[in-house]
This record gives C-alpha cells, sequence and structure tokens, in this order.
C-alpha cells in the first residue's frame, strides 16, 4: 500500500494550533503535526529508520494517555509534566511516562527541523546527504549509541538531491518551499518552549 504524500500545510497548521498561551503546547495538536511528519519518514523509507522506528509507538502512547480517565492531566506539556512530577510518577517502574515519551519525540523534532531548513537552503540539484549527515550529527546523533550513528551515516549516503527527494515525499514541490519558512518558524517556537518546559521541570535526562 503506497503512503499518503507529505503535507507540509498541515505540519504547519497543527503546530500553529499547538501554541496555547504564551508558553504551552496542545499534546493533541502537537501528535497531529507529529502524525505528519511520520509520513516524510515512512515515504523516505529506510533512510530514516533509525527515527521513524519509534516515533509511531511514541504517538500511540501519549494519545493512549490522552484517552484515560484523567485525560486533562496530560491536556498540555505543562499540565503532564506538573501531574507526572507531582503524583511522583516519573521514577515509578511500571509506568510509561508521558513526559519521558514526548522527550523521544522532541529529540526527533529538532533532528527534522534541522534538516528541512538545510534543505530549503539548498539549490534544486544540490545533494542533500551532507545537509542530513550536518543536522544529524547536530541533533539526534548525541542520543544515538554507536551502532545507530554508523546505520544512519551509511543510510544517508543513498539521499537523492533536494528536488528528487522533495519530489517522493511531496504532493507539489513547488507550494512545499514556499510553505517551509512559515512552517519551520512555527516548529521552531513549538520546539522552544517544549525544551524550555523540560528545562523548567529539570526532566532533560529522563533515562
Amino acid at each position: 500500500m503506497s503512503v499518503e504524500k507529505f503535507d507540509l500545510q498541515k505540519v504547519h497548521e497543527k503546530f500553529t494550533e499547538s501554541l496555547v498561551g504564551e508558553d504551552d503546547v496542545y499534546v493533541d495538536q502537537y501528535l497531529e503535526a507529529f502524525k505528519e511528519l511520520y509520513k516524510f519518514f515512512q515515504l523516505m523509507g529506510t533512510v530514516f529508520g533509525f527515527v521513524s522506528s519509534d516515533v509511531k509507538e511514541k504517538v500511540e502512547i501519549l494519545e493512549k494517555l490522552r484517552g484515560k480517565e484523567n485525560a486533562d492531566s496530560f491536556l498540555t506539556i505543562r499540565t503532564m509534566m506538573e501531574y507526572e512530577q507531582e503524583s511522583n510518577l516519573l521514577n515509578k517502574k511500571d509506568y510509561v511516562s508521558g513526559s519521558r515519551t514526548l522527550l523521544r519525540l522532541h529529540r526527533g523534532l529538532d533532528f527534522i527541523q534541522e534538516f528541512l531548513k538545510r534543505l530549503g537552503e539548498l539549490e534544486g540539484d544540490g545533494k542533500t546527504n551532507g545537509v542530513c549527515q550536518a543536522a544529524y550529527n547536530d541533533t539526534l546523533a548525541q542520543f544515538h549509541p554507536w551502532l545507530i550513528r554508523k546505520g544512519a551515516t551509511v543510510a544517508m549516503y543513498a539521499l537523492p538531491t533536494r528536488d528528487q527527494l522533495l519530489d517522493k515525499v511531496c504532493a507539489d514541490v513547488a507550494i512545499a518551499m514556499k510553505l517551509l519558512p512559515e512552517m519551520l518558524s512555527v516548529t521552531r517556537k513549538v520546539y522552544d518552549r517544549t525544551q524550555e518546559l523540560y528545562t523548567k521541570f529539570d526532566l532533560h535526562g529522563l533515562p
């Protein structure tokens, strides 16, 4: 079954809708945006296996938390962190932490936004493997063991030119390139707010 093309506009819309107040993020809309980003990973095939392998699982875990009786505790990233910290759930062995789960998505978002930013700066016939490697080294690589880093580096050699890549994953390359700066701007806001919340609650080091 063919994978539906990646809709950059939807990522932009959902991340925009996720912004609440001055410093918080709605979990539902964050996950909707991430499900669209997951299509991007799927369309890239095995090249992004080191990212996509557990993205789907993490999204499903957070959606289940949003479907429980205490769903309001997981309405935003802030309420989730407050609830899990105040309830002493973060060190509970048989508890699957939403804060820990989201941290994995958060790190993945750092990589994808860096990659797409550098992709947008390339010419149409520019090679994407170098910018992908640089984005990976600056973000996710620091959290991955050597074996995954090695596999990711090897997989990146197969990446095509910018236009070939965008043609593979986007329904309309011209529209995608036009929307990219706005999408990256709102994605950065979401990332920065989330980063600040992990700092505020001192949760960057969750295992």
